[in-house]
């Protein structure tokens, strides 16, 4: 017997998307999120990103830098979403130094002692904006700051990272940029 339309419409619409994760990081228990500024000199807040931190140009990531995150902190993480797609995570970096407040453009964050997880394209490291033709996207930055380093393997993919920084997520700051084709 085939399923009904509407048992393949709820299976559809309880199926998580390609690169998304149905976790959300969050504080320890009985603990607020501490605001962290995050800025760029590449972009402003909801500006347009330079190509050359897209697909179509040299495929760097931008500078950013982020105000001194909360005490307690023991490691910092990155994150890049397209929030205009289903396949959404760009980058994953963990395990910044928490003493770092900026990279440079095109950084190399393993020089840092970070570590790289998988993007949705299973790649490690940076995938720049690439939103197919005509259309435009918005990409989110995140930083976050940790009460613990974050025990998960290079190339963990972001359920993986989301489930690691959970009960552990004290800081977090956003920055948006617009990428079109």
């Amino acid at each position: 017997m085939l399923p009904s339309r509407t048992a393949l419409f709820s299976l559809i619409l309880a199926t998580p998307a390609c690169g998304t994760s149905d976790l959300h990081p969050q504080a320890p228990s009985g603990h607020d999120v501490a605001s962290i500024t995050l800025t760029s000199r590449s972009f402003g807040n909801d500006g347009t990103m330079p190509i050359d931190l897209t697909c179509d140009g040299k495929g760097v990531s931008p500078q950013l830098t982020w105000s001194s995150p909360p005490e307690g902190t023991k490691t910092l993480a990155l994150l890049l979403e397209d929030s205009d797609a289903s396949s959404r995570t760009q980058w994953v970096v963990f395990n910044l130094p928490p003493e770092t407040t900026s990279l440079a453009e095109g950084a190399d964050v393993g020089a840092l002692g970070a570590k790289l997880g998988a993007n949705a394209s299973s790649d490690v490291g940076y995938s720049g904006p690439c939103p197919p033709r005509g259309e435009l996207h918005r990409y989110v930055f995140h930083v976050f700051a940790a009460d613990t380093a974050l025990t998960i393997a290079e190339g963990t993919r972001r359920p993986g990272f989301d489930a690691a920084l959970s009960g552990h997520l004290i800081g977090e700051g956003t920055l948006t940029g617009q990428a079109a084709r």
